[in-house]
C-alpha cells in the first residue's frame, strides 16, 4: 500500500466546493464520482463531477449541478453510465453520464437531509438503500419511481447505510444514536442492534473476506472491528486519529487491510492483524478528509 502516497497520485482542484465521498466505478479503471457541495454542505450547491486519470493527470470527465448539497454517491452494478447521489434536501437523484442534461429521475421522499446512498453488491438484486437524518433508511428499486420500504428504529441520524457484500437483502446502517445496526429488507424490524461507541458513529464498512465482519468509525477517533456472531467486545481497536472518522472502507484485495480518513485531515492505512497496526499516515490534504474508496481494478489506488 506504500505506493498510494507516492508519485503515482494526483491533485484536482474544485474551487469552491468541498468533497463529501469518493467511490470509483466498478467498471473504468481510473475512473472516479465524486459528491460535493458548497460551503460545507451548510447551504449553496451540489455537484456531481466525474473524474478519470490519464496521461495528463486527473481530468473532469462530465459534471452535474444540483440546487443543493450532494452528500454521497454511488455507481449502478447493471449500467457503466449511471449514478445515483444524495442530497441535503432529502432528495436522491439518478444520473446518467452519457446524456448531458440534468436527472433522469428524483426521488423526493426523505424529510432530511439524505446522507448515505448505496447499490446492491451482490449478484441477482438490483437495490438501493439510502440514510437520512430524518433517522429512517429507505430500499429502493432503480426501476420504481418510490421507495419499496422504510427502515425505522435508530434514534439519531443516520450517517451511513452500506450493503453487504455476501448476503443478499442485508444491509448495515450507522447513526448519531452511537450504534450499529443490521438490517435485513425481508424482514420489518432491525435484525441487531450494536451499540458500537459511546460516541457518534460517521462510517461503517463490510469486509469483503468475512461475512460477518464489518468496521465502524467515530467521533471518538476510534476504529472498531464488530464480529456479529459475537458482539459483546470488538474484535479489534485502532487509535491514531486525533478528529472524528468520517469515513472507513475495507480493501477489495486484503482481508485485513483497510483505510479511513477524518477531520483531522489524514487519510490512514491499517492492517489489524498486525501488533502495529497502523502502516501508514498520508497528510495530503489541508482541510477535512470526507470521502475515500479503494480501486477495485488496482491494488494501490485510493
Amino acid at each position: 500500500m506504500g505506493t498510494t502516497a507516492g508519485g503515482a497520485g494526483g491533485a484536482l482542484r474544485l474551487p469552491g466546493l468541498h468533497g463529501y465521498a469518493a467511490e470509483f466505478s466498478p467498471y473504468w479503471p481510473g475512473r472516479v464520482a465524486c459528491a460535493a457541495a458548497q460551503y460545507y454542505g451548510m447551504a449553496g450547491c451540489g455537484t456531481l463531477a466525474v473524474l478519470e486519470q490519464n496521461e495528463a493527470g486527473i481530468v473532469v470527465l462530465k459534471s452535474f449541478d444540483w440546487n443543493d448539497g450532494l452528500f454521497d454517491v454511488t455507481w449502478s452494478e447493471n449500467n457503466e453510465h449511471v449514478l445515483i447521489t444524495c442530497s441535503g434536501d432529502g432528495s436522491l437523484q439518478i444520473w446518467d453520464t452519457a446524456k448531458t442534461k440534468g436527472p433522469l429521475q428524483v426521488y423526493k421522499e426523505h424529510t432530511l437531509e439524505a446522507y448515505s446512498v448505496d447499490w446492491s453488491q451482490t449478484r441477482g438484486e438490483q437495490l438501493v438503500v439510502s440514510g437520512s437524518w430524518d433517522q429512517t433508511a429507505k430500499l429502493w428499486d432503480p426501476a420504481v419511481g418510490k421507495s419499496l420500504c422504510t427502515f425505522k428504529g435508530h434514534e439519531g441520524v443516520i450517517y451511513s447505510t452500506i450493503w453487504s457484500p455476501h448476503i443478499p437483502g442485508c444491509f448495515a446502517s450507522a447513526s448519531g444514536d452511537q450504534t450499529l445496526r443490521i438490517w435485513d429488507v425481508k424482514a420489518p424490524g432491525v435484525k441487531l442492534v450494536i451499540p458500537a461507541h459511546q460516541a457518534e458513529i460517521l462510517s461503517c464498512d463490510w469486509c469483503k473476506y468475512d461475512e460477518n465482519l464489518l468496521v465502524t468509525g467515530a467521533v471518538d477517533c476510534s476504529l472498531k472491528g464488530w464480529d456479529l456472531r459475537n458482539v459483546r467486545q470488538p474484535v479489534f481497536v485502532l487509535l491514531g486519529h486525533t478528529y472524528a472518522i468520517r469515513r472507513v472502507k475495507f480493501s477489495p484485495f486484503h482481508a485485513t487491510l483497510l483505510a479511513s480518513c477524518s477531520y483531522d485531515f489524514t487519510v490512514r492505512f491499517w492492517d489489524f492483524s498486525k501488533p502495529n497496526p497502523l502502516l501508514e499516515t498520508v497528510e495530503h490534504h489541508t482541510e477535512f478528509t470526507c470521502g475515500l474508496d479503494l480501486s477495485l481494478h488496482s491494488r494501490g489506488q485510493v
